[in-house]
């Protein structure tokens, strides 16, 4: 199993921008797709953006499309989520997951276990 640690949240003035990192000490990192996911308070994590374990292939909820960019270096064993132009709905606690299939990453947002201490994003108005 991948182990995951999420970092780079904050406090942030609406318009702002943040770069999450999420860094893997597993050593078949690069052999997983990756993917972001968010729970606000009161409400279910939520799919945000995943990769494959190429990086050729991406894939965003439609509420982040055109501000958000996921990104991986594997050499570094970590993936990325540039926030650009946020708002105070996109104030959350971020987290990472590893899933072996592309396609199967949106799924682990209803994994209520397995999850990382997440990053928490704070976005003011």
């Amino acid at each position: 199993q991948v182990q995951l640690v999420e970092s780079g949240g904050g406090l942030v003035q609406t318009g702002g921008s943040l770069r999450l990192s999420c860094a893997s000490s597993g050593r078949t990192f690069s052999s997983y797709a990756m993917g972001w996911f968010r729970q606000a308070p009161g409400k279910e994590r939520e799919f945000v953006a995943s990769i494959s374990w190429s990086g050729s292939s991406t894939s965003y909820a439609d509420s982040v499309k055109g501000r958000f960019t996921i990104s991986r270096d594997n050499a570094k064993n970590t993936v990325y989520l540039q926030m650009n132009s946020l708002k105070p709905d996109d104030t959350a606690v971020y987290y990472c997951g590893a899933r072996s299939f592309f396609q199967g990453v949106r799924d682990l947002a209803r994994n209520r276990d397995g999850w990382g201490q997440g990053t928490q994003v704070t976005v003011s108005e």
